[in-house]
């Protein structure tokens, strides 16, 4: 199967509300593609605005120096102006795109089926014209009437254009009903090669997008965290991940999905959700006990594919759904032994705990009630300290700052200026549960350091 990925970040992601790259951005973002081996890079409609096209301008020059791999494409209308700049960029590819569905045509272009077909001809010709490669973008195909698809595609192919994508615009499409479409599409026009550009409107973009393989598709068009008009497009690592897991392709370099999802998380503003499949903080860590004995025994119980192929690590909370054979471990890296009867007490005493996490130092508590023996040596006193935290430079200071804010024992977080990034203000009975606390700030994707403070004076 030969299959490649087409990264619009730059493109379709800044056409999500409230996104917008800087030049210097758009040209990190780009490097950070390439690098991660994506095919294909859509790096804007340069017609729109000066940043865009200078963006493009620097990117291409990149491209030229042999810092980035990847193909550059142009988005374009179907409008002279917007391809003579595209061209002037030196691009790999001008993409043209064009409404095709009668919806399209009545409500936006407001002309006949003819006089498209007579349009998208003469601009992708005069795109070839200059010398570039052309994709043809059919948007709203999958609304559109097939045998006008296929005329589409046939002006399109003659008029010199070697990829064609295929839009589901609105997300519109099912499995199997795409499966259907681009088997149909390249048997009955073969010579050009198709995209899938699918909308996620109904959460079906990934889906779509494996059905589209299927059917005959050699691209498929994504964005980092699913970004994109309303509620986006195919997330691209989950697409790369399904890809390796179904088809066994390496389309991109898995173990560095991570770091660009969280670089468009920062330069975005948008942050990702926890539970996000590939790359969200809960992806890899296991709660209910079965599932944690599972993991403990072998990891493929409850595993799709091992965490480090994304760059990942595993882990487990406890609470009141743990198991034993995780609260043995658990004690076990804490270095305290208990007997069979007394992890069932702990573990029953767990049970009542109506608590979203349980810490290492509730767990030794709980022990140590069960036991009789103090486990771990404590002062008496109140801890109160400052922790300094630094972010890795990819990543969206604002959204650590909220994820290290609902960690228990983190009392106040600031933003700040200077060496270090974020500080946080930890309140803790004992040094086991402060170091318990920073620990959990160390965990939170993005931290890359800590240096911490303890307050021996308030006044």
């Amino acid at each position: 199967m030969k299959l490649g990925i087409l990264d619009s970040t730059l493109r379709e992601g800044e056409q999500t509300p409230g996104v917008v790259f800087t030049t210097d951005q758009r040209v990190e973002i780009a490097k950070v593609l390439s690098d991660l081996g994506v095919n294909m890079i859509e790096a804007g409609h340069p017609a729109v605005s000066s940043d865009i096209y200078e963006g493009i301008k620097r990117i291409m020059k990149l491209k030229n120096e042999g810092e980035i791999n990847s193909e550059i494409i142009a988005h374009s209308r179907a409008v002279k102006r917007d391809i003579e700049i595209g061209a002037e960029l030196e691009v790999d590819r001008i993409a043209i795109f064009f409404g095709v569905s009668d919806i399209h045509l009545k409500a936006k272009h407001k002309v006949s089926r003819e006089e498209a077909l007579n349009i998208i001809s003469e601009h992708i010709s005069y795109a070839k014209s200059h010398g570039v490669n052309v994709r043809f973008t059919a948007e709203d195909a999958t609304r559109t009437d097939l045998d006008y698809l296929i005329q589409v595609i046939k002006t399109a192919k003659e008029a010199g254009a070697d990829r064609i994508g295929i839009a589901d615009t609105v997300g519109i499409l099912y499995p199997a009903k795409t499966v259907e479409l681009f088997s149909f599409l390249t048997r009955q026009v073969s010579g050009v090669e198709y995209d899938i550009h699918a909308h996620n409107d109904l959460g079906l973009a990934v889906a779509n997008s494996l059905a589209a393989a299927e059917g005959g598709a050699t691209i498929i068009h994504a964005t980092v965290n699913g970004l994109g008009e309303r509620v986006g497009i195919t997330p691209l690592q989950i697409i790369a991940a399904a890809i390796k897991y179904h088809f066994g392709l390496d389309v991109v370099k898995l173990d560095k999905l991570t770091k660009i999802s969280s670089l468009v998380e920062k330069y975005s503003g948008i942050s990702m959700p926890p539970n996000y499949p590939i790359t969200g903080d809960y992806a890899y860590i296991h709660k209910a006990g079965i599932h944690v004995a599972g993991i403990l025994n072998d990891p493929r119980t409850y595993e799709f594919m091992p965490p480090e192929t994304f760059g990942r690590s595993r882990d487990y909370v406890i609470d009141k759904y743990t198991g034993k054979h995780a609260l043995k471990d658990r004690f076990e890296r804490l270095g305290v032994k208990l007997s069979e009867e007394e992890l069932e007490q702990v573990l029953a005493k767990i049970k009542t705990q109506n608590t979203r996490f349980l810490r290492d130092v509730d767990l030794l508590e709980i022990a140590e009630g069960v036991t009789g023996k103090i486990l771990k040596p404590r002062p008496p006193e109140k801890i109160e300290a400052m922790v300094s935290i630094k972010c890795d430079s990819n990543i969206y200071t604002t959204s650590v700052t909220r994820r290290i804010s609902v960690i228990p024992g983190v009392s106040e977080v600031l933003e700040i200026s200077g060496d270090y990034d974020i500080i946080a203000k930890v309140e803790a009975k004992d040094s086991v549960e402060l170091n318990n606390v920073i620990e959990n700030i160390r965990s939170v994707k993005g931290v890359s350091s800590t240096l911490t403070s303890l307050v021996l004076k308030k006044m």
